[in-house]
């Protein structure tokens, strides 16, 4: 494994880091157009967390790119990202009907992508000198 990747306990970190990022964009996806949106995430309250979800979703999906760029060979990163957009839509297909298209999967959402971006900080900060 050192002469394929060095780093591959990154490279295990950006596959998770990754996966949620996928899923996160396959559930904030099927909220729009917002007028199309299922009925059980009509409401106001859900059209914010849309919108959280969605700007969560962006700062996610920078913070485990440049956490890729600056840890993995460039191929390593390709690959990894290609295999996780690959098989995680089948992950997908197996969430329940409520956690994909109503206000439960949102907020479960947002609490998962608050923790993946405060895991991603203390997995990257030995790395990026940020502690």
């Amino acid at each position: 494994m050192q002469a394929i990747e060095p780093n591959w306990v990154s490279s295990l970190w950006f596959a998770a880091f990754a996966t949620i990022c996928t899923l996160a964009f396959l559930v904030v996806a099927g909220m729009f157009p917002l007028r199309a949106r299922p009925d059980s995430a009509r409401s106001n309250v859900a059209t914010l967390l849309v919108g959280g979800n969605a700007i969560l979703l962006a700062v996610l999906l920078a913070a485990t790119g440049f956490y890729g760029y600056a840890e993995l060979r460039w191929s390593t990163m390709v690959v990894v990202a290609g295999l996780v957009v690959l098989f995680t839509p089948g992950l997908f297909e197996v969430w329940p009907a409520s956690l994909r298209d109503g206000r439960t999967g949102l907020v479960v959402l947002v609490g998962i992508q608050i923790l993946a971006l405060a895991t991603l900080a203390k997995v990257a900060a030995p790395f990026w000198n940020l502690s």
